[in-house]
């Protein structure tokens, strides 16, 4: 029996996903989380054989999550679940070291067979995403304007992105609100935008989020 930590913060999503997984009798799910810093608590506390990660979260996001699991248990298999299907989020997340990444359009069969490649040692990438990121591989392809982000740059940009405040950004992100206003000079700088509502927009053609994020 694979033990899996699921993070969302929708309910129903959670609910939808566990009844899912538990019906196949493969995996038992032994704890949800709603946000980044629940998910940080539960992975210490719980110690799953997989998360499955969402990105989209209240506080520190799925993406800071992901990287602070991984830093504290660099051994640690975590696989994310999410909307997001442009290269984007993959290329900073297998960055990190998540060990999968599956999109929430995928089938049940679809989801344990990553989780039992996942947990056996393995990876997984929807097909859909893996194509996405060899294709950006060729020549020819333009640079991502996004990948001339720091991780925290990027970080600072979904929270932007997101509707937080400076002050906001600074107190999940434990920075001073000056620092914060840097790295948000710094993300204007290196995308060309003038404003937040330029990012915004960036954010959304580049698939990071919508008008209306669900996960």
């Amino acid at each position: 029996m694979i033990t899996v930590l699921l993070t969302d913060d929708h309910v129903l999503v959670r609910t939808g996903i566990r009844r899912l997984l538990e019906d196949t009798k493969q995996v038992k799910i032994v704890g949800e989380a709603d946000c980044g810093e629940d998910s940080l608590k539960l992975a210490q506390s719980l110690k799953p054989d997989v998360i499955l990660m969402d990105v989209n979260m209240p506080g520190i996001g799925g993406v800071e999550a992901c990287r602070r699991i991984l830093q504290r248990n660099p051994k640690q298999k975590i696989i994310v679940l999410t909307i997001h299907n442009e290269q984007t989020f993959p290329k900073r997340l297998l960055e990190i070291g998540a060990k999968g990444y599956l999109t929430k359009e995928c089938g049940v069969d679809e989801m344990i067979e990553a989780i039992v490649q996942v947990n056996n040692g393995g990876a997984y990438i929807a097909p859909s995403i893996a194509q996405r990121l060899a294709l950006s591989l060729l020549p020819g392809n333009e640079d991502n304007p996004i990948d001339r982000l720091s991780r925290r740059e990027f970080q600072v940009m979904l929270m932007i992105s997101h509707g937080q405040t400076n002050i906001e950004i600074s107190e999940t992100l434990c920075l001073s609100p000056k620092t914060i206003s840097t790295y948000r000079l710094r993300v204007l700088e290196k995308l060309g935008a003038h404003n937040e509502v330029d990012l915004i927009k960036i954010a959304v053609e580049q698939g990071m989020i919508e008008f209306a994020t669900t996960g």
